[in-house]
C-alpha cells in the first residue's frame, strides 16, 4: 500500500539539507539519510550525472532550495507541505526561472510577503480578513491567492507490532475517524489498544503500549487543513482548540516543519503525526486510513485526494479562499489547497514576468511532477481560472 515512483523517491532525496532544526538526531526526516549502503552504490552514477544540475538546484543551507538568492530571479517563502514539488518546480521549469524558495511554514511565508522581503508566499492557509485588509494597506492594491495543488494530511505513526497485527489480520491499514484522532490530541487516548481504536479495527488484535502525539510547533499551513479538518467533525474540537495555523495543543510534543515532524514521528516508539503525504512516503512511516463523511474508511492516494477539492470546485470564490471539509464518496478527508500570494501591483517589471511565467508553467506544464509526489493539481474550468488569476500579478497601478 505504500509506494512511491522513481522519479518521486529522486524528487524528495534531493530534499536532504532542506529539514530545518528539530532536535535529537539530525538526520531523521531527512530523505538521503534513509538511504542504505546499498541504496548509495546505486545511487552514485546517477548523483555523478545530475552533480551540475545539482549546483545550479538543490539545497542551499538549513531551509533553502533553488539558487542562492544572491542569483535568482523570484524569492518566495513559506510552507513546508509543497517542498518535495516545488523543488522540482524550480528545477524543471522550461522558462528557466531561477527561484529561491525558503521552507519555513506557511506562517514564515505570510509573514515574509506581508513584510514585502520576498516576491512570493507560500502557504496552505489563506490570508484572513484582517490580512487582506492589512494588504491593501501596506501595497495600495490586492494580495492575489493563486491556487497551485491541492494535498492530503495523513495521520502517521510509527509502530511496527501495529504494522504487524494489521499483516496477521489481513488488513491494509489502520483505520481512524476524526473523533479518535482528535481524542489521541486530547491526550484521552493513549494508548494503542484503546477501545476506540479497537471498535474501528474489529479483526486487528492491537497491542498496547503508549501513543505520543506529534504536532507542529511553528505556525503552519499543514497545521491549518488538519485541524480545520477536525474542528468541522469533533464538536469539542471546534469549542475548545479550534482552527488555525497555530492552535495551543491540548497534549503531544512538537516538531518544527514537515521534516521536524517526520524526524520525532521516526525516532519515537509510539508516536503518531500528521503530515503531508509526501514526507510519509519517504520516511516510511505507516499512513492510517481515515472515516471520511460518508462512512468510507479511505487511504490517501492521488484520486482520493482530488475527490474532496472536485467536490466544491464549482463553488470556489472569485477570491479563491475556502475550505475544503464534509468530504465523502471515496475521498480522503484531510485534504487542502496550497497557495501563491502574490502582489496585484508594485512589481518591478522583470520580477513581475518572471513572476507570471514561472506560475504560468507550474498550471499548464507542473502537472505531472505534482502527481509522481501525490499532489492533485488543478484541472479543467477551475484550471482556466487560475491561469486568469496569474495575469492579474502586477495589473494595476498602487492606489496613492
Amino acid at each position: 500500500m505504500r509506494f512511491i515512483t522513481r522519479r518521486a523517491t529522486a524528487a524528495i532525496a534531493a530534499l536532504a539539507l532542506v529539514a530545518v532544526a528539530c532536535g535529537g538526531d539530525d538526520t531523521a526526516g531527512d530523505p538521503l539519510a534513509q538511504d542504505d549502503a546499498g541504496d548509495d552504490a546505486e545511487a552514485s552514477a546517477e548523483d555523478d550525472a545530475e552533480e551540475d544540475d545539482a549546483d545550479e538546484v538543490g539545497e542551499l543551507d538549513d531551509d533553502s532550495v533553488g539558487v542562492a538568492a544572491d542569483r535568482a530571479d523570484l524569492l518566495g517563502a513559506g510552507a513546508t507541505f509543497i517542498t518535495p514539488v516545488m523543488l522540482e518546480w524550480i528545477r524543471d521549469n522550461e522558462p528557466g526561472i531561477s527561484v529561491n524558495y525558503q521552507s519555513i511554514g506557511s506562517g514564515g511565508g505570510i509573514a515574509q510577503f506581508l513584510e514585502e522581503s520576498v516576491d512570493f508566499g507560500s502557504t496552505e492557509r489563506y490570508l484572513t480578513e484582517e490580512e487582506v485588509e492589512d494588504a491593501l494597506e501596506i501595497r495600495g492594491c490586492e494580495a492575489l491567492h493563486i491556487p497551485d495543488a491541492f494535498g492530503g494530511v495523513v495521520p502517521a505513526y510509527n509502530n511496527p507490532d501495529v504494522e504487524a497485527a494489521l499483516e496477521a489480520a489481513g488488513q491494509d491499514a489502520l483505520i481512524v475517524s476524526g473523533d479518535v484522532i482528535a481524542g489521541m490530541y486530547f491526550g484521552d487516548i493513549t494508548s494503542w489498544d484503546d477501545p476506540a481504536l479497537q471498535e474501528l479495527n474489529p479483526d486487528v488484535e492491537l497491542p498496547g503500549g503508549d501513543l505520543i502525539p506529534v504536532h507542529r510547533s511553528d505556525g503552519s499551513g499543514t497545521t491549518y487543513i488538519f485541524v480545520t479538518y477536525l474542528s468541522s467533525v469533533n464538536q469539542r474540537w471546534a469549542d475548545e482548540v479550534g482552527a488555525g495555523s497555530e492552535v495551543d495543543w491540548p497534549a503531544g510534543i512538537g516538531g518544527n516543519g514537515n521534516e521536524g515532524v517526520s524526524a520525532e514521528v521516526s525516532q519515537q516508539p509510539g508516536a503518531v503525526g500528521y503530515l503531508s503525504i509526501a514526507y510519509a512516503i519517504e520516511n516510511d512511516i505507516a499512513m492510517m486510513a481515515v472515516i471520511n463523511d460518508d462512512g468510507n474508511a479511505v487511504f490517501p492516494t492521488v484520486q482520493s485526494v482530488s475527490e474532496g477539492p472536485a467536490s466544491i470546485i464549482d463553488t470556489i470564490p472569485d477570491d479563491f479562499r475556502y475550505d475544503i471539509t464534509g468530504v465523502g464518496g471515496d475521498g480522503f478527508p484531510i485534504v487542502g489547497t496550497h497557495w501563491i500570494l502574490a502582489w496585484e501591483c508594485g512589481y518591478d517589471d522583470e520580477i513581475a514576468s518572471s513572476l507570471i511565467d514561472f506560475l504560468t508553467w507550474v498550471i499548464e506544464d507542473g502537472d505531472d511532477l505534482a502527481i509522481d509526489l501525490l499532489y492533485s493539481p488543478t484541472v479543467g474550468d477551475f484550471k482556466d481560472r487560475v491561469l486568469e488569476q496569474i495575469q492579474r500579478i502586477n495589473s494595476v497601478e498602487p492606489a496613492s
